[in-house]
Order: structure tokens, then sequence, then C-alpha cells
């Protein structure tokens, strides 16, 4: 595992999938133990889901000052958030900041897509063919593909022969485009929805939005950070971050609750709710410790909500369409917007129901619901993506056996802790399914899955180890474990992208590990510390099983 000789460009310690947060702060771990490594992404630039997502209102769900990195002191004492909540360019910039600051880009190939990855069981490496008509040779391999930048396309009879432009917000143009005069079809309301609705409406002759599902939105509350409101944050980033990764369930620092919703008085508790409100945000959720738990405590959340839209919505056939009333409040990963309820009380706002009445098919100029045409000039797209495992799912990865990852996972993401899947040695998955990934501020998850990776690294050149993969018995029983956790909880009651259900045919499983982002490191680190217990590791001449204890 010692870093191979510069004039062997087409052999790496590691390959790199995505130069996104986590491809980037990979390559830097990398580096900085002195092994050689190559980064592949599709893309022209850095910053993975911010690269592509470029839609009208996208911005960060959670709070610039907190969705950031904290791996360097200087770096998180120098930057400048502009805004409580990022918008998608300031933080497009703060990943090329990075890059350049930490001189990344040489070791990181542009506009170049990973198509085949294969094990040589032979000489214990990995076989890397890109688009470009090349192949690379790898000890290991490191996919940071992202949970969220595989974009669903969704099959609707007759898209193909709208004459109009269409655009998916997970794949948005880099140029501006402006609405101004059109009329535009939105189709999706989950959170790219949520988010790009009002700021089209404000340019578009007349908007019209298509929902099969209503949700959950909080106010964000956005507004610019002043001077003091960063160093306040500056100040005290050592506790913050240490909250953030051993006590926060989520990544997230905020205040922890004592008390279940039902624990006080009707007038106390929607007193709470309306702070909170107030405050706008994601630590909604946080009002009460049993929210994701009780179902009669989630629906005093939950209907404090629907009050709130029905406040809002002047139109009560409307305001009854945007009230979500089909998952609990959080089982899906609640929104937070930027007058997303008012939008509808604008003149030039139509909101179509398509779950009473789907869209038959897209006409040439029109989206056709129930025998009525609804005229458009353009088409949005907001139908999200093939979460968690599609990106990898793209790539034909084969392991031992020439066993493909896509076959393994036919029912259902199989992984150990999130980061690895029998039969498919030194291949390490970032934020994968099983982990806490999604349900976590990414960041934080991410910072966690690399640094373990990059010890883990260390440690078996230190130990003179060539391989390592999960143990089946070890893969069976997280997988289990995993379920058995959130099952416990209110979130498979959803039909949510955690589930797999916004994709026809994708198995239903739940796929983040909901178990905290505290005890899931800890448990990451108890793991590492008795000698990668659950893990199977081979040396040069025989293999090495770490006992289970």
């Amino acid at each position: 595992m010692s870093a191979m000789p510069s004039a062997t460009e087409s052999t790496y310690d590691v390959v790199v999938v995505g130069a996104g947060f986590a491809g980037m702060y990979m390559l830097h771990r990398l580096r900085g133990q002195g092994m050689t490594a190559r980064v592949f992404e599709q893309g022209s630039g850095v910053g993975g889901t911010w690269y592509w997502n470029r839609y009208p209102g996208a911005r960060c769900d959670v709070e610039s000052m907190q969705y950031s990195y904290s791996f360097s002191e200087e770096l998180q004492q120098e930057w400048d958030w502009s805004e409580r909540y990022a918008p998608q360019p300031e933080i497009l910039k703060y990943a090329n900041h990075v890059a350049d600051r930490f001189n990344l880009r040489s070791d990181i190939q542009f506009d170049t897509r990973v198509e085949r990855v294969e094990f040589d069981e032979a000489t214990s490496s990995w076989s890397v063919a890109t688009s470009d008509g090349k192949t690379v040779t790898a000890k290991f391999v490191v996919l940071a593909t992202g949970c969220l930048s595989n974009a669903r396309m969704p099959d609707i009879k007759g898209l193909d022969r709208f004459k109009g432009k269409v655009y998916h917000t997970g794949h948005w143009p880099h140029e501006e485009v402006d609405f101004s005069g059109q009329r535009v079809g939105v189709i999706g309301t989950g959170s790219s929805g949520i988010q790009s609705v009002p700021v089209i409406a404000g340019q578009a002759s007349h908007l019209t939005v298509f929902q099969r599902t209503a949700n959950f939105s909080i106010p964000a509350r956005n507004a610019a950070l002043t001077d003091q409101e960063r160093q306040k944050f500056r100040d005290n980033y050592s506790e913050i971050r240490r909250f953030a990764r051993e006590v926060a369930r989520n990544g997230i620092y905020t205040e922890v609750p004592d008390r279940g919703a039902l624990d006080d008085g009707d007038n106390a508790r929607r007193s709470k709710y309306q702070a909170r409100w107030d405050r706008g945000g994601l630590t909604f959720m946080s009002v009460y410790n049993n929210l994701g738990l009780d179902k009669a405590a989630n629906d005093t959340a939950a209907n404090f909500v629907r009050e709130k839209i029905a406040e809002i919505v002047e139109d009560p056939e409307t305001a009854k369409l945007l009230q979500a009333n089909d998952h609990p409040i959080g089982s899906k990963r609640i929104c937070i917007d930027t007058d997303y309820f008012a939008t509808f009380n604008r003149l030039n706002v139509t909101l179509v129901d398509i779950r009473s009445n789907p869209i038959e098919e897209i006409t040439e100029n029109a989206v056709r619901v129930a025998g009525k045409d609804y005229e458009v000039d353009a088409l949005v797209l907001a139908t999200g993506f093939d979460a968690m495992t599609g990106s990898v799912a793209k790539i034909d990865i084969r392991g031992r056996g020439g066993e493909t990852l896509n076959d393994k996972w036919a029912a259902g993401p199989r992984t150990f802790l999130g980061l690895m899947s029998a039969g498919f040695p030194n291949l390490f998955v970032v934020t994968g399914p099983g982990s806490p990934s999604v349900l976590s501020n990414m960041i934080v998850s991410i910072e966690q899955h690399v640094d373990w990776i990059a010890d883990c690294l260390a440690y078996m050149r230190e130990q003179s180890l060539d391989t390592m993969e999960a143990e089946i018995d070890a893969e069976d029983k997280w997988v289990t474990h995993v379920n058995e956790v959130a099952y416990a909880t209110l979130y498979p009651t959803a039909n949510s992208w955690y589930m797999g259900a916004n994709v026809p045919g994708k198995p239903r499983i739940f796929m983040p590990y909901i178990g905290g982002v505290g005890p899931y490191r800890q448990i990451c680190n108890d793991i590492a510390a008795k000698g990668y217990e659950g893990f199977v590791m081979t040396g040069a001449e025989q293999p090495r099983k770490v006992a289970a204890s």
C-alpha cells in the first residue's frame, strides 16, 4: 500500500468516484497520508449535488454555518457565509474555494464518468473503466457518488413529444433560465418543487403546479447573517461541532428536548410550536423528543402545521389540497420554504391535484388531467432522485466471482455500517445505505465516513494487509438492526424516497440508519478499536479474520 511511482499514471492506491463534498475531503485525507489517488467526476466542476441542482430558489435546508467543513479551523474561520441558509450559487462557490485552497483539482479528472469497476481476485485490485475509453487500476475504490445526485425522469405518456422546453430540477442548465411571459407547469412538490415554485411564480405569466403528494413544510425565515452572528458561531465552533457529532441525532446543533408532546398542555404545546414556526427551519421537529416515535404526539405537530396552511392559503379548497394527510410529519424529509403556501394566493398560480386524477398524457403544448388540457410553454420536472442507491446502480460494479452489486442489491441494499458490502473487497461507500446519511447534516456524516475510511486504510498499511471486506454475518445483522430501529419509529409508514417508494419497481426497504449520528459514530469507533470487528482482512500470505467478541 505504499504510494505508487509517479511515472505509473494508470495505477493508484485509491480511485474516488465523485468530486462533491465527500470526494473532495476524501482526496484531501488520502493525500495527507501519502497515498496516490485519482478522482473521476462526471460533471465539469466540483460540488456534487450543488453543481447539478441550479434550479430557481435552490438552497440548503441546514444552516450555512453548520453545513460546512469542520476539518480545517482556518477554513471555517475565514469563510463568510452571507445568509442563514446559503443559496446554491454560494455553496458552489464555497466548494470551488475548497478545491482551490487545498489545490485539489490536479488529482480530479472532470467530464469523466466511471462506467465499470471490476475486482481482480488474482491481484486483489480494482480495474476502473471510464467514459473516455481508458482503464486504470487501484487497490481501493471509494464511491463518493452522493445520495441525491441521480435525477429521476418520470415516465409520463407523451413527454417526448412536448414542443416546449423541459427542465429537471436535478439537471438544471448552467445559464440563467427566464420564465418571464411564459406559461409554466411544475410537476412535483417535494423539496425542489417547494423551493422553486415561489420564484417561478414571480416570473411566469401563469404557473400551474401539478401535485400528487402534499408535503409538510416549515418557513425558513431566511435572512442575511450579521458579522455578530457569524462571529458567535466561530467563537463556539468547537462545542457546536462536538455536539453535532456526538449528541445530536441529526448532526444539527440545537436544543435537546426533555419531554414528549403530550407531557405539555394544549396551550404550552402550541406556544412551543409557534416559537419554532416563527424561528423557522428543521429544528421545528426538535420541539419534543417523541414526534418521530408516537403517532398521537406527531399528530399535534402535524395538525399545527395544517392549521398554519389553512391560515395562509385564502382558498379553502386549495388549502385542503396543500395539507398533507397521508404521512406523519417528518416521516418524509420535512421541507423548509420561503412563501411557498402564500404563493397559491397569487392570481397567476393554479394547483392541480393529480392524486385523484393522475396526468393522462402530455401533448405538444399541454398537460392533460381528467380530460382537461393545461396549456404550458415550459415544463419543470421536480420529480426527485433515485436516492441513495441510484448513483451507485449506474456503475457496473463486479466483485468476487463476477457478482454485480446491482444483483446483490436487487432486493434492497445490503451493507455493513453503510460502508462496505460483503463480496466486494476494498470497495467503500461514503454515506451509503445503512448509515445516517440523508437523515443527518450531510457534511457531518461525510466527514465521519471519510475519516473512518482514511484511518482504516492507514491501519491496513501499518499491518501490511491487502484486502478488507464485510463479513456476511456482520452485514446480515446490521441490515436487521437498521430495519428494527427504523420500524420502531413512524418513518416507514410513509411512502418516501427513504423507502425507495418514489421509483417504480424499487424494493421497499428503509435505507438510512435512523439510530442517530452520535450512536452510529460510537458503533463505528468501537468496531475500529476492536481491530475492525465484523470485517475480514487478508495479508499477503493468509486470511486474517477478526474474531467476534
